[in-house]
């Protein structure tokens, strides 16, 4: 599936897909292949230093990356 066809990579989502695990669920959907130009995860759309980091990140840290992932998918509109 595209990214173009596939739906958003959201936090409510992975919380609905995690059930009542604890903690903040990882954005990895196991679509595991960097965009050069982007710089992220084609899947999740976190950095590699996001991936690498994310064991060790604090819950807090974890929405921040979140948020980030959140708003890497919104479309870029040209001027």
């Amino acid at each position: 599936m595209s990214q173009l066809t596939r739906p958003p990579v959201t936090l409510q989502a992975a919380r609905a897909k995690a059930g009542i695990a604890p903690g903040v669920p990882s954005p990895c959907i196991s679509v595991c292949e960097m965009d050069e130009v982007k710089l992220s995860c084609k899947g999740c759309f976190r950095t590699l230093a996001e991936i690498s980091q994310w064991s060790r990140m604090g819950d807090a840290d974890k929405l921040v990356v979140w948020q980030q992932i959140e708003a890497r998918q919104v479309p870029v509109v040209a001027p």
